[in-house]
């Protein structure tokens, strides 16, 4: 019987979030069905993850669908909800949770936005990154939804009346959003505990963050996940601009990886992939996939260059078509990439390029493992008649190292011995541009 439903807007964020309820047994599910039926899913499951994909909406239009789905769930009998927020306050914040508010008919809504882990903390209702205020950050420059304010009243204004927790010894009910402040696990735990005996946990929301002292609180915990076959082959698909991700496969590629940029032309349309030079661009890169054990599909530009925004401007092509129709052909391609290659470990960066995969593979269902480093998720997927080992992250996630790392854990010692002898033979990344 689901226990709790998660709300989130974004895929990579609901399986980040997801994972910390299955990596303590409990049976989770994340699942992209806005209309999915409560009722029928398997009496075994104890979580449930929903990803709305409302983080590119209108505000309204957020609402609605956030209001439809938490109604729904209550009136499916579900006793917990947690809307799931992006930890670096993108996003239709203030409107998704005063949805939940209104559908759940409560008078408050409790939300901690820290993620102490991945260096995110909040203080005098202030959001930090890496010790600056979230909007200095690089999350200040994103080209799709640069965050514009680092306190978060200011981020919620207009949609409902926001109080700010700074400690438990004055606390007293308001009527609202109540953003806690926090900066360790410890105080998130703290704080949970303190909500929990107050009875005052029916209605949350937070990030990946408060959502780690969650299974212990409400009960969610079970045997240890099952162990996951990984394969050989190591497959980064790359959808994120972010600067974090970008450093992290400009060092991939320095270590040895086959790097494959897609060109402007080859970004925005799965049409082109049934011309014959999109046919033959497709076959050389199941080539290069075929001989590199470590290979990275990358839809970011050289550096210094903008050909993807001014190929998009020559096309007419409005920014939100451009995240759209590059997050569905990148999809496209990596389902025709791993198809060739049965055993391959496929990692995806970017919630947009998840979405466009797991639409071209024609499945709404993933079920996430275990974290193999913070924010960055093992999960299975069964496409046709097997299972692969999928593992995302979300852009901002992870140290310069991440894609090295992982892949040392998923091929082992003797790929660093291959790796050596490929910078040996002064092996050439490939670059298509």
């Amino acid at each position: 019987m689901v226990k709790l439903l998660i709300i989130a807007d974004d895929f990579t964020g609901a399986l980040d979030t997801g994972v910390q309820f299955a990596a303590g047994g409990a049976e989770t599910r994340v699942v992209t069905n806005t209309d999915y039926d409560f009722d029928s899913v398997d009496e075994n499951v104890q979580v449930l993850v929903l990803d709305a994909e409302t983080r590119h909406l209108s505000r309204d239009e957020a609402y609605r669908v956030v209001f439809h789905i938490t109604k729904k769930a209550f009136e499916s009998g579900i006793p917990f909800i947690y809307k799931k927020t992006d930890s670096a306050l993108r996003g239709n914040i203030g409107s998704e949770l005063k949805a939940v508010l209104d559908a759940a008919s409560r008078t408050s809504l409790h939300f901690l936005p820290a993620f102490p882990k991945m260096n995110r903390i909040t203080r005098n209702g202030i959001h930090y990154i890496d010790g600056v205020p979230v909007h200095e950050s690089v999350f200040g420059k994103d080209p799709f939804e640069p965050v514009a304010d680092s306190y978060i009243p200011e981020i919620l204004k207009g949609d409902v009346p926001v109080t700010v927790v700074r400690n438990m010894k004055d606390w007293k009910r308001a009527p609202g959003i109540m953003v806690y402040d926090a900066s360790s696990d410890q105080e998130l735990m703290e704080f949970g505990k303190f909500l929990m005996k107050k009875g005052e946990l029916t209605v949350m929301a937070g990030c990946a963050g408060f959502a780690g002292v969650l299974p212990s609180l409400l009960g969610l915990e079970g045997e240890r996940p099952r162990q996951v076959a990984l394969g050989e082959k190591f497959l980064v698909a790359c959808g994120s601009v972010n600067p974090i991700t970008v450093r992290q496969l400009d060092y991939a590629q320095r270590q040895g990886f086959t790097r494959i940029r897609m060109a402007p032309h080859q970004k925005f349309d799965t049409g082109y992939y049934r011309t014959p030079e999109g046919e033959k661009n497709l076959k050389d890169w199941k080539e290069l996939c075929s001989r590199s054990n470590r290979a990275i599909i990358d839809t970011n530009d050289l550096p210094g260059r903008s050909d993807t925004f001014d190929y998009a401007c020559r096309q007419g092509i409005t920014t939100e078509e451009l995240r759209v129709r590059i997050s569905s052909t990148l999809g496209y391609v990596v389902r025709e990439l791993i198809g060739e290659e049965p055993d391959s470990t496929l990692l995806i960066t970017g919630g947009d390029c998840l979405t466009g995969f797991m639409a071209h593979i024609g499945r709404d269902e993933i079920a996430p493992v275990c974290e193999m480093a913070p924010g960055t998720v093992l999960s299975e997927i069964d496409i046709g008649n097997r299972t692969f080992a999928v593992i995302t992250k979300s852009g901002g996630f992870g140290g310069e190292t991440l894609m090295v790392d992982l892949a040392e854990k998923i091929t082992g010692c003797k790929e660093d011995k291959r790796l050596e002898k490929k910078e040996e033979n002064k092996y050439v990344n490939t670059v298509y541009a």
